[in-house]
């Protein structure tokens, strides 16, 4: 970084923050606001937890002139996205008596609670922590919730990659005691001895670091889409090493040429026994290289485009100590998940259960499952809930508690390929709707492909209320994304295995211009698609997206060595 651009103002505030305390305790007992200070704001992302206010109320609060209606949203620490059932009571408990009565599946295989007062948070993180969960680096300039592949019915092969979630998400963890002060047992720092972040530093890192653990021939992590990812390869029933990918990232920002959506590239494969350490260099390379003065370029990828793959390979291998083995071969069918009943390798049934946009309103179902103490609850990526290690004896009682409560509805092959962030009214950055229109959009797009016989084909559509990719738009087949009230960019032509980001296909569209725009598309599809020829591949090769090998900035093309 140069001496001549100063460090932005979250620099200051991390590095004074007394290892991320700030003065948050103090805010909390503040009864003529329901809100924190604006320092404290950005602290209280590390532990996991947003001020937000409900927009819908904005203007009619403003009017009165009433303070915002603020209201507080936290999100779990769930490596791999494993539950137990007591763990999901609690969670659902939290929702039902502190926050909005919802629980809200995240795309990082967590759950978010939305609605908590500031009365109410202690109240909340405590109820969590008594069911051993916590929030600790949810959020922040820190390393976030660690996803991995979801396939229990593999189960070795699951539980290889679910640990090693485990593992980096444990090894990653911020090491300051402020989380449990503040939010569990007020007990101040004691002993002496000066508090330290022997990976982080006391300024974190420059921004958020995402990392996903990927398990080939699924990718339903979008492992090309984090900061670091690990391509599981699997040999003999058995997981010898993986692959690594740097640089993804989906953020970008309007009218900012100079700001991207970016996938990662494979630079090299390492064995499972150096995986955690890759993990810690490529974070430590880009605490030491990533850029402190502007927010909007401080994510690896940028980091990589400044310095140039082959310094940036070059740094962490010396780091490292070891130079990177070539990257195996591998290849990937799709990044979806297996709907409904699977029976795994060791007998246990697993079912996946559809939840739209990650919402569970109805908690009353799962709250009768979880009850029976039967497996695990498993959250993931797209959104879905896996009820897991249900056995045998015990399948036929689950799948009647899912038929009581109405949770083993078909859906069709477009709204099981959907996915949304939350957007308005809770999320500050929202331009446009998301998850509240995303669904009704879905069912006229139905109509449209029911009418050209593709109503039960395997389309990807991803909706997010700003340019950011919390929903990973620019991977899916159909990406929609929030410039105005009502207005979206509409892009086409990502791969369905998650490996080619998609193009701008029309700008500033609503919901009227958008069923227009793709009503053809999918009339052509129908009629001239090759055999398993993907809707996004039709989408290029009929000429409506030009494909280009321009750069992993707009188009994911891996090696050929590696292509199966």
């Amino acid at each position: 970084m140069s001496a001549a651009r100063p460090p932005s103002p979250n620099e200051s505030i991390k590095a004074n923050s007394r290892f991320l305390r700030g003065t948050i305790a103090d805010g909390l007992t503040r009864v003529e606001t329901g809100s924190l200070s604006d320092d404290d704001q950005q602290l209280t992302k590390f532990h996991g937890i947003y001020v937000q206010d409900d927009r819908d109320l904005r203007a009619e609060r403003g009017r009165k002139k009433l303070e915002k209606a603020f209201i507080f949203m936290a999100r779990l620490r769930v490596p791999g996205g494993v539950l137990t059932p007591h763990q999901w009571l609690a969670a659902e408990r939290v929702a039902r008596e502190r926050g909005n009565g919802t629980l809200r599946l995240t795309t990082r295989q967590t759950i978010q609670f939305h609605g908590i007062i500031k009365s109410n948070l202690r109240h909340a993180i405590r109820g969590l922590n008594e069911a051993m969960l916590d929030t600790i680096a949810a959020c922040g300039d820190v390393n976030r919730n660690v996803i991995a592949r979801v396939n229990p019915w593999q189960s070795r092969t699951h539980a290889e990659v679910a640990e090693l979630a485990g593992a980096i998400g444990g090894h990653l963890l911020p090491k300051t005691r402020a989380w449990h002060e503040i939010w569990i047992d007020g007990e101040k720092h004691s002993g002496g001895e000066e508090e330290d972040e022997p990976i982080y530093g006391r300024t974190y890192m420059p921004r958020k670091f995402k990392i996903a653990v990927a398990l080939p021939p699924h990718n339903d992590v979008d492992v090309f889409a984090h900061d670091l990812g690990f391509i599981a390869i699997e040999q003999d029933g058995r997981i010898v090493g993986y692959n690594v990918v740097v640089g993804g990232g989906m953020g970008m920002t309007h009218g900012e040429a100079d700001t991207f959506p970016r996938t990662g590239d494979v630079i090299g494969f390492c064995s499972t026994g150096q995986a955690v350490d890759v993990a810690e260099q490529v974070v430590t390379v880009q605490r030491d290289f990533g850029d402190r003065s502007d927010r909007k370029h401080a994510r690896l990828k940028y980091t990589i485009e400044r310095m140039g793959l082959d310094a940036f390979r070059a740094e962490l291998e010396r780091r490292l100590g070891h130079a990177f083995e070539p990257a195996r071969e591998f290849a990937f069918t799709d990044n979806a998940d297996r709907l409904g009943w699977v029976q795994g390798d060791d007998g246990a049934w697993h079912y996946t259960l559809f939840v739209e946009n990650g919402r569970v309103r109805d908690l009353a179902g799962l709250h009768a499952i979880a009850e029976l103490d039967i497996g695990r609850f498993i959250i993931t990526p797209n959104q879905n809930l896996v009820l897991a290690d249900i056995p045998a004896d015990r399948k036929s009682e689950i799948a009647a508690l899912l038929q009581s409560h109405g949770l083993d509805t078909a859906v069709s092959g477009l709204r099981r390929n959907a996915l949304a962030c939350v957007a308005l009214p809770t999320c500050g950055l929202a331009l446009a709707e998301s998850e509240r229109y995303l669904p009704n959009l879905v069912a006229r797009l139905e109509d449209e492909l029911e009418r050209v016989g593709l109503a039960q084909d395997d389309i990807t559509i991803r909706m997010t209320g700003c340019p950011n990719g919390c929903a990973r738009p620019y991977l899916a087949e159909i990406g929609l994304v929030g410039r105005s009230p009502g207005l979206y960019n509409l892009y086409l032509g990502g791969a369905f295995d998650g490996t080619r980001m998609n193009k701008l296909y029309r700008r500033d569209v609503g919901g009227d211009a958008i069923v227009a725009a793709l009503v053809p598309l999918f009339r052509g599809y129908a009629e001239r698609r090759a055999p398993g020829e993907r809707f996004g591949d039709y989408a290029i090769r009929a000429g409506h997206i030009r494909a280009t090998t321009a750069g992993n900035t707009f188009h994911a093309d891996l090696p050929p060595e590696l292509r199966s």
